[in-house]
């Protein structure tokens, strides 16, 4: 069973397979960058779909180590970067561009054993050169996948953070290989043709100036190319996309502000409708 078919009889306590569960509800959580955002406007009213946001376990430590940010607060995990004001901006954007039935905030789900992500259709996780999945929750991730769920995982550059990142979604999918997606992929042109590409930096560019992200670590060398990558299930549906050295979370995030370019929160955007569709669609 699809997991879209599965949202939709939410409200009748029925999930894939035959257990009965009920989605868990909105819940907010500290982040790296916002301690306190506003909640939008109409944000308890349901919907049909929402995106949700992937809490993973991360190279810090497992379980959650606490450690401390400059402010004081505990080290909240590399799962809450730009949470929530890109969630909710990319939200908006999604309720003005298509017409998919859309609640105004985010969910955030973890792989924890229960049956509440499957009520999830779509996932995002964002710095994924950071996450470091145990078997238990590989497991479930490629679970989830493989009845139908969609995953997009972003902001992660160079070499090493790659290498992070394969090391745990070589545990969800030892047997399939990570592709290049080439630009006549139909993930591309569901609702735009986006034939033309090009990298989307993060806020880092307001302060070095550069598209690509540049740290001390010589592997942010292999860091300058962009890269759209997927991983597909045996009907040659794209259940994995990869965008490999860019940042659309910043670029919703940083939409509302006039120093980020247009074009490049415009592609974000673009991209993120695309996917969101092709999921719907395919």
């Amino acid at each position: 069973m699809r997991l879209r078919t599965v949202l939709l009889v939410a409200s009748l306590g029925l999930a894939a397979g035959s257990a009965v569960i009920a989605q868990r509800p909105f819940k907010e959580y500290p982040g790296i960058e916002y301690d306190h955002f506003p909640l939008p406007s109409g944000w308890e009213q349901k919907a049909e779909w929402t995106r949700a946001r992937l809490r993973y376990p991360d190279i810090v430590g497992y379980p959650f180590r606490q450690l401390t940010l400059q402010d004081g607060r505990d080290f909240p995990g590399y799962w809450t970067f730009d949470y929530p004001r890109s969630d909710r901006h990319l939200l908006e954007g999604v309720r003005r561009l298509t017409r998919i039935e859309t609640r105004s905030v985010e969910q955030v789900v973890s792989l924890d054993s229960t049956s509440d992500i499957y009520n999830w259709p779509v996932l995002y996780g964002v710095e994924v050169g950071h996450w470091l999945l145990p078997d238990e929750q590989a497991k479930q991730l490629r679970e989830y996948l493989l009845r139908g769920g969609f995953l997009m995982v972003d902001d992660f550059h160079g070499l090493r953070e790659w290498q992070i990142f394969t090391a745990s979604m070589n545990k969800v999918f030892p047997d399939r290989q990570i592709e290049d997606l080439e630009s006549n992929n139909p993930v591309f042109h569901t609702i735009y043709d986006l034939d033309r590409r090009f990298q989307i930096p993060g806020a880092q560019y307001f302060d070095s100036g550069l598209t690509y992200e540049k740290g001390s670590d010589p592997d942010y060398r292999n860091g300058k190319e962009p890269h759209w990558r997927g991983i597909y299930d045996d009907k040659g549906r794209l259940m994995v996309v990869i965008c490999h050295n860019m940042d659309l979370g910043d670029a919703w995030e940083h939409s509302d502000e006039p120093e980020y370019k247009e074009e490049w929160a415009g592609l974000a955007y673009k991209i993120a409708m695309n996917y969101f569709i092709y999921d719907l669609t395919h």
